[in-house]
């Protein structure tokens, strides 16, 4: 009498939960695998049994799978825990000043608009001019020469002595170097009156007024 081996293929029934399920190992989750291989198992061929080798690396993927989700659920939990560490830190930015690299400001009559230049090594000379939305010039001022960062004010004098309006004014800074005339970095003051963080990890916004919304990785100095 000849018995007619039953092949794994065949006797391998896929369960219920399989074709419902969305993680895990393609469709299948972990629960499912070992069903599977159980059924595998029993249903194997005695005169071809399944290879160790296999069953071992079947064992594995399911290790692997079940590792990257438990990792990525830890990576979940610890960026929720981030992003609330972070709103705590930033809130506390509200009512500071911060200075950033911009040339451009929303200037209020009565209000002084302050900043700085980075002035170059070898400076012998600052200005710094002052125009308004149309790109007429208002005012020029002079600022200290020594290198690195040197704070100047405006307060919204015109070069004739009469009052600048509120309004959108540029910076523009021209430093003379070695006899030449080269452009410098302006940076500007502003109050952080809110703060917006980006859900998606992209990072804090600080408002102000004066300069409109600042990215913190962009912030030299809070005050």
């Amino acid at each position: 009498m000849s018995t007619t081996p039953v092949s794994n293929a065949q006797s391998t029934v896929l369960p219920a939960s399989a074709s419902k399920s969305s993680t895990g190992i393609g469709a299948l989750t972990p629960a499912d695998f070992l069903t599977l291989m159980t059924a595998q198992l029993k249903n194997q061929d005695p005169l071809n049994p399944t290879d160790s080798n296999e069953f071992l690396s079947q064992l594995a993927q399911l290790s692997t799978v079940s590792g990257i989700t438990s990792m990525n659920t830890t990576m979940d939990n610890l960026s929720s825990s981030l992003l609330s560490s972070q709103a705590l830190s930033s809130a506390s930015l509200v009512g500071h000043g911060i200075l950033t690299a911009t040339g451009t400001a929303s200037y209020v009559a009565g209000a002084p608009l302050s900043g700085a230049v980075q002035v170059p090594d070898g400076a012998s000379s600052i200005t710094l001019t002052i125009t308004d939305a149309a790109g007429a010039v208002v005012r020029h001022i002079t600022a200290s020469p020594g290198a690195g960062l040197q704070p100047f004010s405006w307060d919204g004098t015109t070069d004739s002595g009469s009052a600048a309006p509120s309004g959108t004014y540029h910076v523009g800074v021209s430093a003379i170097v070695n006899g030449s005339t080269q452009a410098a970095t302006t940076l500007l003051n502003g109050t952080v009156t809110s703060v917006t963080l980006d859900p998606s990890g992209g990072g804090v916004t600080l408002n102000t007024p004066e300069l409109g919304p600042i990215a913190l990785s962009n912030v030299k100095q809070i005050s």
